[in-house]
């Protein structure tokens, strides 16, 4: 098996848009058929909502060292004082089970501890199974929340960041 190529995490720029709408539309595009129309483009972006995302959230890329190519992002911002929250989390196909979500997860929490938030929340819906599993495995549980995005249910999971 080669070697995982080196991987750089780095705060977005307006060039990188492109690439970061491909990533959230190729890695979401498998549970389609579990979204609505509504649900489907408020998790995927377009480029006017992807511009707002960029500028109220910092917005996180994982670029492929060897070719330049974004392989996967997340987003965060800081809610209240106390809480960050992450959104956005995705990660080409042919890149997913090589690290890179620990990778962008791990920068985009010690970005929120650097900001004194001592809680990190994230939204999740019940198809994208393997996502929770990641986020259990990496210490967040339900916080028992659940809300409703565009007709299905859409549940918080939340870690302590002070741990």
């Amino acid at each position: 098996m080669a070697p995982t190529p080196a991987i750089k995490i780095r705060p977005a720029v307006e060039a990188d848009e492109q690439a970061i709408l491909a990533c959230l539309a190729q890695a979401f595009a498998p549970y389609r058929k579990y979204y609505s129309a509504e649900a489907l483009l408020d998790t995927t972006l377009c480029p006017e909502t992807l511009k707002y995302r960029m500028k109220n959230m910092l917005v996180l890329v994982a670029v492929n060292q060897s070719d330049g190519a974004i392989v996967g992002t997340v987003a965060c911002n800081v809610v209240n004082p106390e809480e960050g929250h992450l959104r956005g989390m995705a990660v080409l196909a042919d890149w997913q089970g090589a690290g890179i979500a620990r990778q962008l997860l791990q920068h985009a929490e010690a970005e929120l501890r650097f900001r004194k938030c001592s809680s990190v929340t994230l939204d999740t819906t019940e198809p994208l199974k393997r996502a929770i599993q990641f986020y259990e495995r990496n210490g967040y549980r339900p916080s028992g929340k659940i809300t409703d995005f565009y007709g299905m249910p859409l549940f918080e999971y939340e870690k302590n960041l002070a741990e």
